[in-house]
């Protein structure tokens, strides 16, 4: 297997352009990863607390239990999350954040205090881009 190659510096140019597009650059493969749907909901779900898989399954709406095994390995993998397996019958094995998934939970934590902050002027835009969609839609086909 090919390993992912580090691309380019970050720093603080703010470059979108610096975030390389070859899929084997690490910075895209992780930012791929950590803005996952299922990605972020899974760090959310294990904010300060450890979780079994039944529990982060019935937590997440929509998710199939191949899609949370797929997710919750992969976040083991890059060091976010960390998987303990109990010698018991039945098998239990508990998720926690590791203390690098923390820090990306602050930052998550960010977002969603600014999705708070400003859901209702992203809902606005909305409203107000859905009625010049329509009223250009009916002036292209002449509807009234």
């Amino acid at each position: 297997m090919k390993e992912p190659t580090h691309c380019a510096d970050t720093g603080d140019d703010r470059d979108p352009y610096q975030w390389d597009t070859r899929e084997d650059c690490e910075v895209r493969q992780i930012l791929d990863r950590i803005a996952d749907k299922w990605s972020l909901l899974v760090i959310a779900l294990l904010d300060r607390r450890t979780l079994r898989f039944t529990e982060l399954r019935r937590e997440i709406d929509g998710i199939s239990q191949r899609m949370l095994t797929v997710t919750l390995r992969q976040l083991e993998r890059d060091g976010l999350v960390r998987r303990t397996v109990y010698p018991v019958v039945p098998p239990r094995v508990d998720y926690a954040l590791t203390p690098l998934g923390e820090t990306l939970h602050e930052t998550i934590q960010a977002l969603v205090s600014w999705t708070e902050l400003h859901q209702d002027e992203v809902a606005k835009a909305r409203a107000e881009y859905d009625l010049r969609a329509d009223a250009e839609r009916d002036l292209v086909t002449g509807a009234r």
